[in-house]
């Protein structure tokens, strides 16, 4: 499990789950012996609740997974389908509150406008100045990646302050472990 640094928007995730509890409940209504349904009414009672449950535990499990983590000595995206891009934290310069435009479907893409927060990777991390992601989730582009506020926590200067912290507190760990094992001069 990865140290959330960063969560996804919960609120969001958090009402996604109304649609499944309904189907749930409707599901259970529906296989209720106790009505008298016909089979076929049964059938698709016990299908509404394998959707249902199915829903429940995708969203349960999103919910459980940060927009950025670490995980030892590296930074973890979740900007995208599958696998996190992992960063190595030494390539991590910083942390950057933005605004940028929040990608929503209802409105035109430049219309309403999100806060963001900007990440600063070296330029010596060749392999890391483009990466693919989902756009409506963020950017990565010329070593600057850049995650919408639409879709993690509230953004703000004490949250992306925080996050400033925490890089230069693991840096300086990963520092301190390497000169240890080096032992003294």
């Amino acid at each position: 499990m990865a140290e959330v640094w960063l969560h996804k928007n919960r609120r969001a995730l958090s009402m996604g789950l109304i649609v499944p509890v309904v189907g749930l409940v409707c599901g259970a209504l529906l296989t209720a012996p106790l009505l008298g349904q016909p089979t076929w009414q049964r059938g698709l009672g016990l299908a509404s609740v394998a959707v249902s449950i199915l829903g429940l535990l995708l969203l349960f499990w999103q919910l459980r997974q940060p927009r950025i983590g670490r995980r030892g000595d590296e930074l973890l995206f979740y900007l995208r389908t599958g696998r996190p891009i992992q960063v190595p934290l030494q390539l991590v310069e910083g942390f950057l509150l933005g605004q940028g435009p929040s990608y929503l479907r209802a409105h035109k893409p430049d219309a309403s406008q999100v806060a963001t927060v900007v990440i600063r990777l070296a330029d010596r991390a060749v392999d890391f100045a483009q990466r693919d992601v989902k756009p409506a989730l963020g950017s990565w582009c010329n070593h600057y990646v850049t995650i919408r506020g639409t879709w993690c926590e509230p953004l703000s200067v004490a949250l992306v302050t925080k996050l400033n912290t925490r890089l230069a507190n693991a840096q300086a760990a990963m520092q301190q472990d390497s000169q240890r094992k080096r032992g003294p001069r």
